[in-house]
């Protein structure tokens, strides 16, 4: 006999405002005791001192999870010049400084050159596994934690405001992996003169934006009224990227079953790539149009 699920069936995602000082981990958990969801997940960790964007599937939602985090970033940060910390950021104090400042300028002088595809060390404090072991778990056990350079892709980074001589505010545009602390630590290296992020916000996650987003205490407000299903929206939400096809109920009833179906219409044989099936408004499944067939990879049971 089948273990009964502790919850309830709730399928969508929540755009979540997480606020500093609450871990990705300790946000999901609060949003599915909330909704007393089955399953939830979240779509690319936030750092407990940053704030922003932290989108969490519920249920279903789960299995599109992958285009959430695999679509683009916004972030807004501030970097202070004059220190560089074990974490890259506010949590711990300088383990090097400087008597430098750098001018707008010399700030704009280097920009070009974190942006592109650029290799990148990530922080030794970050959520990265090592032999099955998170690095900042490592690290904050005193361990020396050595990570590899990555290939990550930025699409744009400007300065937006400059509010003191050790303080420089930047908006970035990048791509899955990019960690914002490790481009503060790298532009002050290169500056000669060491920085760290104290603040930082994201912005966007694939097609979630700010205004999507939600605050954690109004959503407990709106599960204390009754009201926290305005604030689920639907599992094919973080698919926007991505074709959507309609198809009619004997076509979504073979898609439940695993079986390809036929895309019909004029342009159907040049269709190719990642597509969603809906049936009547419903979702049906997740897959690959190829030779003019959409093959289901995941199919969704919304009951």
């Amino acid at each position: 006999m089948a273990r009964r699920k502790k919850g309830d069936p709730v399928h969508g995602w929540v755009v979540l405002d997480k606020p500093i000082g609450v871990t990705s981990t300790q946000a999901v958990a609060i949003v599915k005791r909330l909704f007393n969801a089955q399953k939830a997940g979240h779509a690319g960790t936030l750092d407990p001192l940053a704030t922003g964007i932290l989108p969490i599937a519920l249920g279903e939602a789960t299995k599109t999870v992958s285009f959430a985090v695999d679509g683009a970033k916004a972030y807004r940060f501030a970097v202070r010049w004059g220190g560089e910390t074990p974490t890259d950021d506010a949590e711990t104090g300088p383990s090097a400084t400087s008597e430098n400042r750098p001018t707008l300028e010399a700030i704009g002088d280097i920009l070009p050159r974190f942006v592109g595809e650029i290799s990148q060390v990530p922080p030794a404090f970050s959520a990265i596994k090592i032999d099955g072991n998170r690095a900042y778990d490592l690290a904050r056990d005193g361990e020396i934690v050595t990570l590899e350079p990555r290939t990550v892709v930025i699409d744009s980074l400007r300065v937006v405001d400059m509010p003191a001589d050790d303080t420089t505010v930047f908006e970035a545009e990048c791509g899955k992996g990019t960690y914002v602390r490790a481009i503060a630590r790298d532009m002050g290296r290169l500056l000669g003169c060491y920085g760290h992020v104290v603040a930082l916000r994201r912005t966007r996650v694939g097609t979630f934006t700010e205004s999507m987003s939600v605050p954690l205490d109004d959503l407990r407000e709106h599960a204390e009224s009754g009201e926290i299903g305005s604030d689920l929206r639907p599992v094919e939400s973080a698919l926007g990227d991505i074709m959507a096809l309609d198809v009619s109920p004997s076509d979504a009833a073979s898609l439940c079953r695993g079986q390809a179906v036929l895309i019909r219409g004029r342009d159907a044989p040049v269709l190719h790539g990642a597509a969603y099936a809906l049936s009547r408004g419903r979702l049906i499944a997740l897959g690959e149009i190829e030779k003019g067939a959409l093959r289901p990879t995941r199919v969704f049971n919304l009951d």
